[in-house]
């Protein structure tokens, strides 16, 4: 059975101790090993074609590991950095107390002892690849002696193995540290009781969209892939990693990790969206405690808590201080808070090495065949795929870790951990999963919603999967998308972008109408700024609902729509969770005609105190800026900043840009959404076009710092280069690491 690995008493030593001497005191490299990067930069080649992607050519694939390292120091080595500080839990080492619980979360779930005893018992290839990614990292420090890491002065080849969370493994993201700090101090307010379930309609959705379209609807008749991450805007570089040992990937590459993420080889392609396939339990551990010793209930048994001790350290402004935690877990994993006086443990996938493995391997895929075969690791929580190729396959799997369950028990709720029956059963395979081949339809869409509408009539049937599968549910991207797909014969490169940047915006399709209701049975007279109400309205009558920069009726429609939803978030009550259209749907019903009219008022209000009038279009509004290329941007209503036209994925966007007010800003900028966006043509010969964000490069000032922004905030792409012969006309450098 394939459970997720606990901590026990027996692995107790001293991490601190070894943390500090491997990495924080680290010594000069040595002379070995600076001998040995070198001779193996020789070896790599790197192109950096006039976009400044870089295409890396090296005999092996660890060679090109190497390369892929370097390149990423190269364009952005604090979110290399600084994506290690986060998996290995050592934030608080350069950000403070705060962080704190953030580490205590990543020791949970792992540390450097299990780290290293993974990385020790890895296959032959798979060490070789860790061993060049902390090469290739070490040998961008050694020859750029001006970069001052903010800690972490030599990388170890077990770090990815730490890396393994959230994208490419299990999300550890959604335990609240609120929680634990509650637990782990012994507050007696516990977070599991508080209503703070409505947070959740605050936040920025992010997620993904992946589109597959079959032959029979190509105008080429090759298949189609559409590719568009939604993530915190800079979270993944644009390469291309050849060898000669069959790999030539092409995509998006998350900082600080080997592989390709999200992108496509000369045979087949790969899409991630954030799923909501239930692979993870909260279980609520009885514990009882005799002669002072912890234990739990399981079955007719009491077993022992395992516990372990560790001091974190964390930055003060008189030096680095520690904080010792007593950790706990049970056989269904660590302990991460407590309600109504039992603890709550978590189960999740932990199984790193698989997550690699299967992250890597998927890149030389050469077909359908393989690429199912890699996915027996069972490696991915976190992920559907959408998926084609070159032979005209197009396919979908709804996640990929999925453990078999008793499905008389509600796995969406905390379960009895005391009850034998709710153990995991072991995993799924992935002929079980839900999943969809090939669908009659010809076409495929996956925007973070039910699987049972990704094909149109030839969806999956939800009656023969069992209810945790596949928990998800609609929302406006889902709908637009599956409109979109549905309406069109016959697709291109062209209109497949097109299909990507549709500005229809769903959600107002239902707020919109109810507005209108509201201001015929609310009298104008009866609220201030009538005349203005009146031509608003109006205003709001003619829109189509659609994204634009010179728009007006997008303007009022999203601040009045913020404005009536935040009055309805303050009525949702404890416990009840609402999908994207279920909330829009409360909006509607919670608030009155007098409110709905009411909230339009105050948009107006707002827009002409902001901007001087409420006529501002929303391209005046919504702004794409890049001023320093930290890791925090800042904002400047004073300094240059382009308009972007679509908004939200919220309201059914289906390219997607979040943008807010920031410390002394009136205008939005936007800091999540569209990150590397591409589509592809499989066929003979690949043809594939791409944007990212702003630009390869983080360095203001610097030619590919911003280079693509005026592509992105239109919706345009360039053409990607993949075949050396169309690299050789357009090179801006080439040269060896180091060089």
């Amino acid at each position: 059975m394939n459970r997720p690995v606990f901590q026990s008493p027996g692995l107790i030593f001293s991490l601190l101790v070894y943390l500090s001497a491997s990495i924080t005191h680290a010594q000069p490299f040595a002379k070995a090993d600076i001998a040995r990067w070198q001779q193996r930069a020789k070896q790599v080649t790197i192109t950096r074609d006039t976009w400044g992607v870089p295409h890396i050519y090296g005999k092996t694939d660890a060679d090109v590991v190497f390369g892929l390292l370097f390149t990423q120091c190269e364009d952005d080595f604090d979110r290399v950095e600084m994506n290690y500080l986060d998996a290995i839990g050592r934030l608080a080492e350069v950000e403070g107390e705060s962080a704190l619980y953030h580490d205590l979360r990543a020791r949970l779930f792992m540390d450097t002892t299990q780290a290293v005893a993974l990385y020790k018992k890895s296959p032959v290839w798979m060490k070789s690849l860790l061993d060049a990614f902390a090469d290739g990292t070490n040998y961008y420090l050694h020859t750029h002696p001006t970069v001052k890491p903010r800690l972490l002065t030599r990388f170890r080849p077990w770090m990815p193995l730490m890396f393994s969370e959230g994208s490419i493994g299990g999300n550890i993201s959604v335990i609240p540290t609120g929680r634990l700090q509650d637990f782990y101090e012994q507050r007696k307010t516990s977070m599991m009781q508080k209503n703070d379930n409505t947070d959740i309609y605050e936040r920025e959705s992010v997620g993904s969209n992946g589109f597959a379209i079959a032959p029979a609807k190509s105008a080429t008749k090759n298949a189609l892939l559409l590719i568009n991450p939604h993530t915190s805007f800079y979270f993944r570089s644009e390469v291309q990693m050849v060898s000669q040992q069959g790999l030539n990937a092409y995509g998006a590459v998350t900082w600080g990790q080997f592989f390709v993420y999200q992108g496509f080889n000369e045979h087949c392609g790969w899409m991630h969206t954030s799923s909501y396939a239930d692979s993870m339990d909260e279980y609520l551990e009885t514990i009882e405690k005799k002669n002072g010793a912890l234990f739990y209930r399981h079955g007719g048994q009491i077993k022992p808590v395992p516990s372990q001790k560790v001091k974190l350290p964390y930055k003060t402004d008189s030096g680095i201080q520690y904080k010792e935690f007593t950790m706990y877990w049970t056989q269904h994993g660590p302990v991460v808070g407590e309600k109504n006086g039992k603890w709550i443990a978590i189960a999740m996938m932990n199984t790193p090495l698989n997550a690699l493995e299967q992250s890597y391997l998927r890149t030389k895929a050469t077909n359908y065949a393989s690429f199912k075969d890699v996915m027996k690791l069972n490696g991915n929580a976190s992920n559907n795929t959408v998926y084609a190729d070159a032979d005209g396959t197009i396919a979908y799997w709804h996640g990929n870790f999925m453990p078999k369950r008793n499905p008389r028990f509600d796995w969406n709720q905390p379960i009895d951990g005391s009850n034998p029956e709710t153990d995991w059963k072991g995993l799924h395979t992935a002929d079980e999963i839900v999943q969809v081949k090939n669908p009659a339809s010809g076409w495929i869409q996956n925007c973070n919603s039910t699987p049972f509408t990704v094909s149109g009539t030839s969806s999956p049937n939800k009656s023969i999967y069992p209810a945790y599968m596949a928990p998800d549910a609609e929302n406006y991207r889902g709908i637009n998308a599956a409109r979109v797909l549905s309406q069109k014969s016959v697709f291109t490169l062209d209109t497949l972008i097109a299909a990507a940047n549709d500005p229809h915006l769903a959600a107002f399709d239902d707020l919109i109408p109810s507005l209108l209701k509201a201001w015929q049975t609310v009298s104008g007279e009866s609220v201030n700024q009538a005349n203005d109400l009146q031509e608003a309205i109006q205003v709001l009558t003619n829109w189509k609902r659609e994204y634009g920069t010179q728009s007006v009726g997008m303007t009022l429609g999203i601040v009045w729509g913020e404005t009536i939803q935040k009055l309805a978030r303050s009525r949702v009550q404890p416990g009840q969770p609402l999908d994207n259209l279920s909330f829009t749907a409360f909006t509607i019903s919670s608030t009155s005609p007098q409110e709905k009219v009411t909230a339009l008022a105050d948009a107006l209000a707002n827009l002409t105190r902001d901007f001087g009038t409420w006529k501002t279009p929303w391209g005046n509004i919504n702004r794409y800026q890049r001023l320093t290329g930290k890791i925090q941007e800042t904002f400047d209503d004073q300094k240059p900043s382009i308009p972007v036209g679509f908004t939200s994925s919220n309201w059914g966007s289906l390219a997607a840009f979040g943008a807010r007010t920031h410390p002394n800003t009136k205008k939005r900028y936007g800091y999540v959404g569209n990150s590397f966006v591409a589509v592809v043509e499989f066929g003979k010969r690949i043809k594939a076009r791409s944007v990212v964000t702003g630009g390869q490069s983080s360095q203001p000032g610097t030619k590919h710092f911003t280079d693509q922004a005026p592509l992105y905030c239109e919706g345009k792409f360039k053409d990607v280069l993949f075949y050396p012969e169309d690299i050789q006309q357009h090179i801006e450098r080439t040269y060896h690491p180091g060089e």
